[in-house]
């Protein structure tokens, strides 16, 4: 059942990406041949004006196939005769819709749950965080200038940037303080630390107001672990052993929604895969913008070319170029995949 449930919320996000393309293609009057969910074979589908809708045999992927889009069309309403701008609009959609449906997805959350407010449980004793003074009460304000909203941010900040000084900054009685830390290693644990305590499973629920904004910087909080896990990644921090593809996510999925139903019922693993799904969906955008060609940001780069130098690039040299990224792609698809089944058997 919780494979199940995992593939429906997978396919809602693809679904969801998707419908940002096929909408701003019929908003700039392009044709829309099909609209699938899925790959490979068709199970089921049907026509409706001119358009068809189907779902495929495999369940992870969809496509918003327009006409001209990937071949010359004489049609008048192709893809390619449309202005650049209304190209780039098209192309950028899906992403914009992955963001927005993190957003809605973190409204629920943090409309239910609240959230972690950056505020000092405590500091261990022999670290720099206790020899600099910070005690329980404190809020904690940005870290290298990076804003902090949540004390998640405070623990990730610290992941991704190990080592690092730190110039934080925060609260106490209405004022505002500042001062430096250099992480400290810890023996038992292996890790250089500051010091600092919290409790981020502690939610702190607001008004309307603070709960949009709060969604807001939910989504920015899964988008800049994203960015920076990408960073790891380009800067062999990770290897690509590391990475997780449908197959891997679909058992974590499955493993949290057991977890989370034996610990607080149904209603709470319901929540807990709404919570997943703010990165997933988060995490889609970010990776289809990546400059890649046959992804979103690799067509985006084509276009944008085009925009500048108001001339487009030549089809055949665009294709060659998108099929090469998509045969690059699917050998990593195949790579991650079999890493994935590895790791679960």
């Amino acid at each position: 059942m919780n494979i199940i449930i995992a593939i429906i919320i997978f396919s809602i996000i693809i679904l969801f990406h998707e419908l940002g393309h096929f909408l701003l293609a019929k908003w700039n009057g392009i044709k829309v041949n099909e609209f699938c969910l899925g790959m490979g074979p068709t199970l089921i589908g049907f026509t409706k004006g001119e358009t068809k809708y189907s779902v495929k045999l495999l369940p992870f992927g969809g496509a918003c196939m327009m006409e001209g889009e990937d071949a010359d069309s004489s049609d008048a309403r192709s893809f390619n005769s449309k202005s650049v701008w209304a190209r780039i609009s098209v192309v950028a959609a899906g992403p914009v819709f992955n963001f927005i449906m993190a957003w809605i997805f973190a409204l629920i959350v943090v409309g239910i749950t609240g959230y972690d407010r950056p505020v000092l449980s405590g500091v261990t004793e022999g670290f720099p965080a206790e020899e600099a003074g910070l005690m329980a009460g404190d809020e904690i304000i940005s870290m290298n200038g990076y804003r902090i909203h949540f004390y998640r941010e405070v623990s990730s900040y610290s992941l991704f940037h190990p080592g690092e000084d730190v110039e934080l900054v925060y609260k106490r009685g209405g004022e505002r303080h500042k001062v430096k830390l250099t992480p400290k290693m810890d023996e038992e644990s292996g890790r250089e630390m500051l010091g600092l305590m919290g409790r981020p499973l502690d939610r702190e629920k607001g008004n309307a107001g603070q709960v949009l904004v709060n969604s807001v910087y939910e989504v920015r909080y899964w988008i800049v672990n994203t960015i920076e896990s990408l960073k790891m990644l380009v800067t062999g921090k990770v290897g690509v052993q590391d990475l997780s593809g449908p197959v891997g996510l679909v058992k974590i999925m499955g493993d949290t929604y057991d977890n989370s139903q034996s610990i607080g019922g149904t209603a709470s693993a319901i929540l807990s895969m709404v919570n997943f799904s703010i990165f997933l969906s988060a995490n889609l955008g970010i990776m289809n913008l990546l400059p890649i060609p046959a992804l979103d940001g690799g067509r985006l780069v084509f276009l944008l070319i085009e925009a500048v130098r108001r001339k487009r690039i030549s089809p055949e040299k665009e294709g060659m170029v998108h099929f090469v990224g998509l045969m690059a792609l699917m050998a990593l698809m195949v790579f991650v995949m079999f890493n994935d089944i590895r790791n679960i058997f």
